[in-house]
């Protein structure tokens, strides 16, 4: 099969590599096709893909949208995107301004239960001007001895119902599939066990992902057990959506899964790169 990852990030948004270490990692891992898909900002692709062309990789130009669904925050990873498509390029924009926002209001409650100067720490985990995410916050939190590690930290803080948590509201479903379609690109639903859905719930999400125009949803992915992933392929091919695979990893030590280190897809899967060709 071949070697390929179709989700991970560079610190354009929250990984820890730049989009040129990032590719020379996967290059180094026997990766052939990669997607970068940085939350929410496509501006890594061009590094990228000078570093891809030297490692003779096939880069996919992608991104990892924010969606909010029903109260949910849902992720959608866009494949095979035109980045300068004008309405896909707007619709990030006004993402990453509410994520500054988001930063904020994060910051003010973890000022209520004690902690301070988060802001400030995020910004320096992320770099100056860049895109701040809860994974910012979280290294601060580590950083200054507030828990062990990542994991923990999402366990005590910054998810619903915890300190840090703040509600926000992302793109429509509908806007983000359609950003990415219109760009010519192809929307895969990002991890979906860990949106913890019940079963009628995951098919409403299906129907209308589907419906908007989604192609595929991640199979193979850091946050899936096998069961998990046998499960999902099963949905897949009920549904007829293609079946995607990525590590979404973020930097050495952070992800359970590395750069080229990603299993195969179950049989019976098809591809979400099944009609792709090596210029894609």
């Amino acid at each position: 099969m071949l070697n390929i990852d179709l989700h991970c990030h560079s610190t354009i948004s929250d990984g820890l590599l730049t989009p040129a270490q990032l590719v020379t990692r996967a290059a180094t891992r026997g990766v052939e096709t990669l997607a970068l898909t940085d939350h929410d900002d496509v501006a890594g692709l061009d590094e990228a893909r000078q570093e891809a062309t030297a490692k003779n990789i096939t880069l996919i130009n992608g991104v990892e949208i924010s969606v909010s669904w029903r109260g949910r925050t849902i992720h959608i990873v866009g494949l095979g995107i035109d980045p300068l498509h004008p309405p896909l390029a707007q619709g990030l924009l006004s993402i990453r301004n509410g994520r500054i926002t988001r930063a904020r209001n994060i910051a003010a409650q973890l000022d209520k239960a004690g902690i301070h100067g988060s802001l400030k720490g995020a910004i320096e985990h992320a770099g100056e001007g860049q895109l701040i995410g809860r994974l910012h916050f979280a290294r601060f939190l580590v950083e200054k001895g507030h828990a062990k590690d990542i994991k923990s930290v999402f366990k005590k803080y910054l998810v619903k119902g915890k300190p840090g948590y703040t509600a926000h509201q992302w793109a429509t479903l509908s806007d983000a599939v359609g950003w990415i379609c219109s760009s010519g690109g192809r929307a895969v639903i990002a991890h979906p066990a860990r949106y913890k859905l019940g079963k009628n719930v995951l098919n409403d999400l299906l129907t209308e992902f589907s419906q908007a125009g989604g192609s595929a949803i991640e199979v193979i992915t850091a946050s899936h057990t096998k069961e998990q992933a046998l499960f999902f392929a099963h949905h897949a091919q009920q549904i007829g959506l293609l079946a995607s695979c990525g590590s979404d990893f973020h930097g050495p030590d952070e992800s359970y899964y590395d750069l080229g280190q990603l299993p195969d897809l179950p049989p019976g899967c098809l591809p979400v790169w099944h009609d792709w060709t090596r210029t894609t």
